[in-house]
């Protein structure tokens, strides 16, 4: 008898969690991407592309690190030395909740290698995936 009413007892509490764990109806659920992570991904994608992937000779010392789920609200990815991963980044790209708009900052930005990045970096944040600015 004691076992019976156990069980019984075990499949109220059950039954009693499961309904306090349903999501009310007027809980507005997530839909889809932030326009920062949009954003973000367009650009991250055409970077190595054409950055690292390529073997761009211009990139070749650094190597990329991708933080684009962040949950704090701004994706991002690194530029760092290719041969010290955890190293200090020198170009961080990244955009912040629902902005579509893409800063870009860091010591790579006054070396002479910093125009092309933000040519780069503004032609990607268009759309436009190719990997040189057309005349």
């Amino acid at each position: 008898m004691i076992k019976s009413k156990t069980i019984v007892l075990i499949a109220a509490a059950g039954f009693a969690l499961t309904s306090c764990q349903s999501t009310p109806k007027s809980t507005p659920v997530p839909s889809g991407k932030s326009a920062a992570l949009l954003a973000m991904e367009q650009v991250a994608i055409s970077a190595h592309k054409c950055w690292i992937a390529s073997k761009d000779p211009a990139f070749k010392q650094y190597q990329m690190a991708n933080e684009l789920n962040s949950f704090s609200g701004t994706p991002r990815f690194l530029l760092v030395p290719a041969k010290h991963y955890g190293g200090k980044p020198l170009l961080v790209v990244q955009a912040q909740g629902n902005s579509s708009r893409v800063d870009v900052f860091g010591p790579l930005m006054n070396d002479p290698l910093g125009a092309r990045i933000g040519s780069d970096i503004a032609r990607w944040q268009t759309g436009n995936p190719a990997c040189a600015a057309t005349a």
